[in-house]
């Protein structure tokens, strides 16, 4: 166990942070208010070593952010995060009025590290590659969303005055497109172009797109204008063109990290696990091994990672009742990669796709059912990643058949 000569709670802030400082063997603490900037929380921290020498325990609310990369650089700190929720219950306790203060924070942090060190671990770092994962699926995500939200505001918008595009275009965060809306930004603009430059646009592209350029331009043709209002012509067209080039930009830009998440996660020793998983794909895969991580003694249990994933539900027992709720307090981007991989499973595993109906013959809701089916997931992808053997269908489709499995014997008996 790592013996510390120094304690310290932070109450991190955007421009400063509260800090509650106890030495060890001494029950007197000091509070202190650091600058956030580079040179200070350096100064600060090197001072603090050059005085009490050996290892500094630091306890705060993050696992991740500015102030945690600043502290991370140092090899004799180890960071303890604290649940945030855990946090507030702890003021509350000692505060009922609900009364708050940045130093107050810094301090009940460095008691929740003083007096449950079986509660808030330490913080245990993957390597550099896994790392970078981590922050590139998350990014990658983000950036998923923001072309969501590109591609249903130029939905919304063509709607209003150029709704033709809608009908002869099915992939609305396509190049084609984008560069269609640029190119031609309202149907009159559009009637004025030659049948011979509509079928070079179309031809330009790879796929199936000129086999109907024939009955695009034939609808063109044909198209009748939705309003003939200059006002809602040109105002609506320059937000159709400014969304457009978003969304191309966004579109471009997951393609690059899509690039670099594959290269770092094929060079991964985990890779063949996640991969052999059923409906994993380029983009579930890496996410899950971010999720799960690659330090084998962080998880004892199945149990562990779905109540980290926030899959296992929380269930409340008071005097003669009891009820089972939503687990609130999880990594959110965690509990969305199990779910929407356990939904690629259904069709591309045997077993998953059964499990899931039979969920759905009991009455549960898609969603009930999908969760249903992500936790028996984990069961089985905790047991791969302890032996580090990829997951093989055959052999778990024989595992419950040799168990006369109720999961296959039903379907045997229909």
């Amino acid at each position: 166990m790592t013996k510390f000569s120094v304690y310290i709670g932070i109450d991190w802030a955007n421009d400063k942070h509260d800090v509650c400082v106890q030495v060890a063997n001494s029950s007197a603490r000091k509070f202190e208010v650091i600058k956030h900037s580079p040179k200070s929380i350096n100064e600060w921290i090197t001072s603090l070593h050059k005085q009490y020498k050996g290892q500094i325990a630091v306890a705060i609310e993050l696992s991740k952010g500015p102030i945690v990369y600043a502290l991370q650089k140092f090899d004799f700190i180890t960071i303890h995060p604290v649940n945030t929720s855990m946090l507030a219950q702890y003021r509350k306790a000692f505060s009922p009025s609900g009364a708050k203060d940045d130093p107050t924070d810094a301090e009940l942090a460095l008691d929740l590290m003083l007096r449950y060190p079986n509660k808030i671990k330490a913080l245990k770092m993957d390597s550099e590659s896994v790392r970078k994962l981590t922050y590139l699926v998350e990014q990658r995500r983000k950036l998923v969303d923001d072309k969501r939200r590109f591609s249903n505001r130029l939905i919304i918008t063509l709607k209003e005055y150029y709704p033709h595009l809608l009908d002869w275009f099915s992939h609305r965060g396509s190049g084609i497109f984008c560069d269609f809306i640029t190119r031609w930004p309202n149907l009159q603009k559009l009637k004025r172009a030659r049948a011979d430059t509509l079928k070079k646009f179309f031809g330009s592209y790879p796929g199936r797109t000129a086999a109907y350029s024939v009955k695009r331009i034939q609808s063109i043709s044909e198209a009748e204008p939705l309003t003939l209002d200059n006002a809602v012509i040109e105002s609506h067209q320059l937000l159709a063109v400014a969304l457009a080039n978003q969304l191309l930009v966004a579109v471009k830009v997951i393609k690059v990290f899509d690039r670099e998440i594959s290269e770092l996660f094929n060079a991964l020793p985990d890779a063949e696990l996640y991969k052999s998983l059923p409906g994993t794909g380029p983009c579930l895969a890496p996410r899950l091994l971010v999720a799960i991580g690659e330090n084998r003694s962080r998880f004892n249990s199945a149990s562990e990672i779905q109540m980290y994933a926030g899959i296992a539900p929380v269930t409340v027992r008071s005097g003669q009742k009891s009820w089972i709720h939503w687990r609130y307090q999880c990594s959110k981007f965690t509990r969305q990669s199990f779910i929407e991989w356990a939904t690629k499973s259904i069709r591309q595993s045997y077993w998953a796709e059964i499990y899931y109906q039979q969920q759905r013959e009991k009455g549960n809701t898609h969603q009930a059912a999908v969760r249903s089916l992500a936790f028996k997931w984990i069961r089985i992808i905790y047991r791969c990643w302890k032996t580090k053997e990829p997951y093989n269908e055959a052999k778990y489709l024989k595992a419950l058949s040799d168990r006369n499995s109720p999961l296959l014997f039903k379907e045997k008996a229909c």
